[in-house]
């Protein structure tokens, strides 16, 4: 019933050698590890910006009169 998930092929090997002798940093190497680290940077930058943003416009304050 549950064979899909307990019979599983062990590719560990197969990532161990990939990482162990490539020369890309180590959070670079996996196959879809660029595209988890972009989308980490793009998403910080643009809650960095609004950080930036909202905190500009709180401090700059209403002008009056």
């Amino acid at each position: 019933m549950l064979d899909f998930l307990v019979n599983r092929p062990n590719h560990i090997y197969e990532k161990q050698k990939l990482v162990q002798h490539s020369t890309a940093p180590p959070h670079l190497v996996l196959p879809r590890s660029r595209l988890y680290v972009n989308t980490y940077y793009a998403l910080f930058t643009a809650g960095m910006l609004g950080v930036v943003y909202s905190s500009y416009h709180m401090i700059r304050g209403k002008k009056t009169g």
